[in-house]
């Protein structure tokens, strides 16, 4: 994963029954948020323990990168047009930087 300044973290939950249309409609999705100047990558991740929750993980270059260039564009428009009616309740976003990045050297421990 690359790592940026900025990590925006959002909890998504999906409405019951609608976790396939979610998933197509995110991977429709997924290139509206590419193209914003200061985008370093996406990953989003579907949760062990509870049924429809996932967790998107955004890297930025700059907090503003998010909150001005892809919040006011026209491609934000879109994509909030194909996903943001499956969610119940509206996603909590956040936005961290790196405290400490350690990875793991062995995979045979």
């Amino acid at each position: 994963m690359i790592v940026a300044p900025v990590l925006e973290a959002a909890y998504l939950q999906v409405r019951e029954g609608e976790v396939v249309a979610f998933e197509q409609a995110f991977a429709e999705a997924s290139p509206l948020i590419a193209t914003t100047a200061g985008y370093a990558g996406h990953t989003l991740q579907r949760c062990l323990e509870v049924p429809g929750r996932y967790l998107l993980l955004v890297q930025w270059q700059t907090l503003e990168a998010h909150t001005v260039g892809f919040r006011q564009s026209a491609q934000y428009q879109q994509w909030r047009a194909l996903l943001h009616h499956f969610y119940d309740p509206f996603p909590v976003v956040e936005h961290f930087t790196t405290v400490l990045n350690h990875a793991c050297k062995d995979h045979t421990a």
